[in-house]
């Protein structure tokens, strides 16, 4: 009995072990169960950890969740929990296992902007159209001029680019990093702060998206003259908007049928369901496939669905499943690449602040003016530089691409973190400070409490 005892303790203690393969003399590896294993407890922790920091985070910096999901994942990462208890860190989360949890990084980064995409207010877009186009516009000139005038002096600092790179390609993927929106950070944060029916709200977003796709454009063409092939610039450009366009033109036409199903019903049945979500998985493997992102093809999917009881059915099914259990594997993934120990010296850290500083007047500057300039109140315009503004972890995932292809070191990489993670947690207090506590004291916008999704920003 004793040895029993001894030996289930044993199994118990090396659960998170490799178990693989059973061949004397070969080395262990993970088999398909310890992959199992991981996940379930990697999900059991990254939902704790949402859940605390976000609590945190509302309680004592009134954040919206969506930020501390953000810092949850940065924390589970190397550079807080690695830090402290690296063996329980590289227990808990070891390299073999990030591809698993990188596949459900980006269902639950997808399905969600899916649902973000079903609130999408086509009417008022039209009516902001040459806003959104201005902000837009605004937003990708004046960071790719920053980008012009402050890269050959990053250029001169060992480390930060690769050796040999042009500077041309160094001058795009910089412009790429900071006019970056974080669309679905924006989206969150839109949906929690109860602006995604109003007009303000579809223009930051449509401006973003907008800001967004043309990033990855850009860092397709880096990549392509980098050393892949201009076949990767041509496929990504040219196949995303071959497919952007096919969805507006024929995908409500499609969808209609199984809509008009939907409303003579009364409620949407699980054969309805499956045939929407076929759909998305298709729009998110086209996205993917081309070199875009899987993101886009949920959001414009959805953007092009038919309303009413149709949306209304699939937010309810799928909604809740999307923003709390499989998007903050997309936060937490992406923390997991993240180091901010990388910039430690008086230097590196002016070099650091002076980025930052850029990339705030760039994208919150210029999205102010050119607002401001189309016609917008001073209140709204400075709303939306102040959206506009943030990164979130899009950027840490066009970044972590710029570190493995080899276009930047380890130490910019970090200061680009550093730049994320600040215009991203200042988005909320500045808009509350410029827009959203005068707009709810007068009644524009509901007032805050609760978690805030697409379903819940009906109001």
């Amino acid at each position: 009995m004793i040895d029993l005892l001894q030996s289930a303790a044993h199994e118990a203690a090396n659960v998170l072990a490799p178990h693989g393969p059973a061949v004397p003399g070969s080395p262990t590896s993970y088999t398909p169960t310890d992959f199992s294993v991981h996940f379930f407890l990697q999900l059991a922790v990254i939902l704790l950890a949402c859940r605390v920091v976000g609590w945190l985070g509302k309680t004592l910096l009134k954040q919206p969740q969506v930020v501390g999901e953000m810092i949850a994942g940065v924390v589970l990462g190397p550079s807080l929990l690695g830090l402290l208890a690296p063996e329980v860190q590289g227990a808990l989360f070891p390299k073999e296992t990030k591809n698993v949890l990188y596949v459900g990084a980006q269902l639950g980064v997808g399905l969600y902007m899916f649902m973000v995409g079903t609130t999408f207010q086509a009417g008022h877009f039209k009516a902001k159209a040459k806003s959104a186009f201005s902000v837009s516009a605004a937003g990708i000139v004046a960071p790719f001029i920053i980008a012009i005038l402050i890269t050959p002096i990053l250029l001169k600092v060992p480390g930060l680019f690769a050796d040999g790179i042009s500077r041309a390609n160094a001058t795009l993927f910089m412009g790429a990093c900071i006019a970056l929106t974080a669309f679905p950070m924006l989206a969150r944060i839109i949906n929690e702060q109860g602006l995604a029916k109003t007009s303000l709200g579809t223009l930051s977003l449509t401006a973003g998206a907008f800001d967004d796709a043309v990033s990855w454009c850009v860092l397709a063409i880096v990549l392509a003259t980098f050393g892949a092939g201009m076949g990767v610039a041509v496929l990504a450009i040219g196949g995303g908007l071959a497919w952007v366009l096919f969805l507006v033109v024929f995908g409500r036409r499609i969808f209609a049928p199984i809509a008009r199903i939907v409303e003579r019903k009364g409620e949407m049945d699980m054969t309805v369901l499956a045939i929407v979500m076929m759909g998305f998985c298709v729009s998110a493997f086209l996205m993917d496939a081309v070199g875009i992102h899987a993101i886009f093809g949920g959001f414009i999917l959805g953007a092009v669905l038919p309303r009413g009881l149709f949306v209304e059915e699939l937010r309810r099914k799928m909604e809740p499943a999307a923003v709390v259990l499989l998007l903050p594997m997309f936060f937490t993934y992406s923390g997991l690449n993240t180091r901010m120990d990388m910039v430690n010296s008086g230097p590196l850290l002016l070099i650091a602040l002076g980025i930052l500083a850029a990339s705030i007047l760039a994208k919150f500057g210029a999205c102010y003016a050119a607002a401001r300039l189309t016609g917008e109140d001073n209140r709204t315009a400075l709303g939306i530089g102040a959206l506009m503004n943030s990164r979130g972890l899009m950027e840490l995932i066009i970044i972590n691409i710029g570190l493995q292809k080899g276009i930047i070191g380890p130490t910019l990489f970090s200061m680009l973190v550093l730049m994320a993670i600040v215009t991203t947690v200042m988005a909320t207090p500045l808009f509350e400070a410029v827009y959203g506590k005068k707009a709810r004291e007068s009644g524009e916008l509901a007032k805050l409490g609760g978690d805030r999704a697409p379903e819940a920003a009906k109001a």
